[in-house]
């Protein structure tokens, strides 16, 4: 048991219901009548109206980065922030936490959008994806779309609904069912339930502070989160890690929560993307040197719902320079490019691991030197598909690709 002194909680984040104060704890009520500084949104006006004596308010309003300073420069001394929901879950309680430590902080949740939303939809929470469209593109939602998935999704406003039914529309998800669940746990509490296209043909009047339910109905290709997609879904112009070899890739690049990984050589995004499908947080950098694929790579990334993939366009190892440092690293092509490896083995965070894949014999060579140098496993792939021949139906090979697969160790 360590016996260093524990930091006394000076922020306080109070959740509160679309009920305003009533929707308080005796405790956090109380808290919130004695603050003397108070963080708040522009929504929360009306709660703020009904508060007694003086205080301090500050505004995200007034721009996030300058407000966070306010707060910075108030340390120690009482602040509470008013939130909605369960300010943890995808609320600005995580979003504090980057930048102070747990000790300093004491959060009062009240039950989140998706609970509230779960329990009026009677839907099992843990069966259901949970993803936050505020201030998100909404080809978030696009990873998540699946036959009989239900999800359950934070908005900006009432333009993010419309948003999100065109884009299950333009995917195949029109018969999909939309529950708009506006102001839950207040007086203007309302539930809109129709169709995809009954949404787009009616365009209905919807609140701005609402939470968007989803039961995905499908007649489009089945686009599973397991590596290997289909060639095809991808825009690509042949520089493609084919599905067969990409599956296998993603086996040994073994993706883990919250881990980044550089896709060095990334050609139209297909070893990112998956690797970003994986979920639990996993994050991904695509460094590619041809403007055109890195089109193609914001385009496939939309598609499959990872719009966050980060893009940088440069030729590697100098484009390699500034970016965070990798938990992971793919090598798709260049191995033989001068100082590469070595770029990406110095960058690698110990206990990292490396996957490096050629079909060229050069690139063969440089991976079995490197094997010599520093271990690890060598695997070639050979794949052929039935194809037509004539009036029947043979093999057609690929070319063999060379996997190898190596970690750096953690003393490095």
């Amino acid at each position: 048991m360590s016996d260093a002194p524990q930091e006394a909680p000076w922020l306080t984040i109070v959740g509160i219901g679309d009920s305003g104060l009533s929707s308080l704890t005796a405790d956090a009520r109380a808290i919130v009548e004695a603050s003397r500084t108070l963080v708040v949104a522009d929504r929360l006006d009306e709660v703020v109206a009904h508060l007694t004596g003086a205080r301090v308010l500050l505004r995200w309003s007034d721009g996030y980065r300058e407000t966070l300073d306010r707060i910075l420069a108030l340390r120690g001394t009482p602040v509470t922030v008013l939130a909605t929901g369960d300010p943890m879950h995808f609320g600005i309680g995580a979003t504090l936490r980057k930048h102070f430590s747990a000790g300093e902080m004491r959060v009062l949740p009240s039950p989140s959008a998706f609970s509230l939303a779960a329990a009026r939809l009677g839907w099992p929470l843990q069966s259901v994806a949970q993803i936050s469209l505020h201030g998100r593109p909404v080809e978030s939602v696009n990873r998540h779309l699946l036959p009989g998935t239900r999800i359950l999704a934070l908005t900006s406003d009432a333009s993010t609904v419309g948003s999100v039914a065109a884009n299950l529309a333009g995917r195949g998800f029109g018969a999909s069912i939309l529950h708009v669940l506006e102001h839950m746990g207040g007086p203007r509490e309302r539930l809109l339930r129709m169709s995809v296209d009954e949404f787009l043909a009616d365009a209905p009047t919807i609140a701005d502070f609402n939470t968007l339910a989803i039961d995905c109905a499908v007649d489009a290709p089945l686009l599973s989160p397991v590596p290997g997609l289909p060639d095809d879904a991808f825009r690509h112009d042949g520089q493609l890690t084919k599905r067969e070899v990409r599956a296998a890739t993603l086996s040994l690049l073994q993706p883990f929560p919250n881990a980044l990984l550089w896709d060095v050589g990334a050609g139209c995004g297909s070893i990112a993307i998956e690797w970003m499908r994986a979920g639990m947080g996993t994050r991904a950098v695509a460094i590619e040197n041809r403007a055109e694929r890195l089109t193609m790579i914001r385009e496939n990334a939309a598609t499959f719902g990872v719009p966050d993939l980060v893009s940088v366009e440069g030729e590697a190892p100098d484009a390699l320079a500034g970016l965070d440092l990798p938990d992971v690293v793919f090598i798709g092509g260049g191995i033989t490019t001068d100082r590469l490896f070595e770029a990406c083995w110095q960058a690698l965070k110990p206990g990292g691991r490396l996957v490096a894949n050629a079909v060229t014999i050069e690139g063969e060579a440089r991976l079995a030197e490197l094997r010599g140098l520093h271990g690890g496993e060598l695997t070639r792939i050979s794949v052929a598909r039935a194809a037509p021949v004539g009036r029947y139906c043979g093999w057609k090979s690929l070319m063999p690709v060379t996997l190898w697969s190596v970690s750096k160790g953690r003393e490095a």
